[in-house]
């Protein structure tokens, strides 16, 4: 038997994404983005609202990066989320991260995060079913930590999921199958 519930987000496992900026002075800002994925290969979708000071600052630039937060920053993770760049402006420099300049965009790349994507505005959305932010990926580098020879292993980023039915965040980090060839075996 099902049952009805109340109206939310939906969709479980929802990405914790860290979209960061520089501010008008040069100062690292980064907000928390759940809805967020890959529009096709090689471009990002963002459902932001102008309001965000984030968004202000990526159409100003011109570029921006996404990180995935893993679970050894949660804590950092969740306080982006809930500390507005446009009330506190020491926000990255009080959640003790460290930022590195990207060299391919205008754009900081938060050093804690394992994996992160450098992207270049393309542009902004707005229209009665929302998007937002849309970007090019122009690169994407991994800490050394999270590869086993030139490939990522997913395990060892250690990324988390956002629970939109209980507001909590669950680690992602065990593989359970082979994309392209578990199916193979119905046909």
């Amino acid at each position: 038997m099902r049952k009805a519930l109340n109206l939310t987000e939906g969709i479980f496992p929802m990405p914790v994404l860290m979209v960061a900026t520089y501010n008008e002075d040069g100062s690292v800002d980064v907000m928390n983005a759940a809805w967020g994925t890959m529009q096709e290969r090689g471009y990002v979708a963002l459902n932001l609202t102008e309001t965000h000071k984030t968004v202000q600052n990526i159409k100003r630039n011109k570029a921006f990066t996404v990180s995935i937060a893993d679970a050894a920053h949660t804590t950092e993770a969740d306080y982006f989320g809930i500390v507005s760049g446009n009330k506190e402006s020491r926000k990255f420099e009080k959640s003790g991260l460290t930022a590195t300049r990207s060299d391919t965009v205008n754009a900081p790349i938060i050093n804690e995060f394992p994996l992160c994507l450098e992207c270049e505005f393309i542009e902004y959305q707005d229209n009665a079913y929302g998007c937002g932010v849309i970007g090019k990926v122009i690169c994407i580098t991994a800490d050394e930590k999270v590869m086993v020879g030139d490939k990522i292993d997913m395990s060892l980023v250690n990324a988390i999921a956002f629970d939109p039915y209980t507001h909590g965040y669950y680690r992602v980090s065990e593989r359970v199958g082979e994309a392209f060839k578990d199916g193979l075996k119905l046909k």
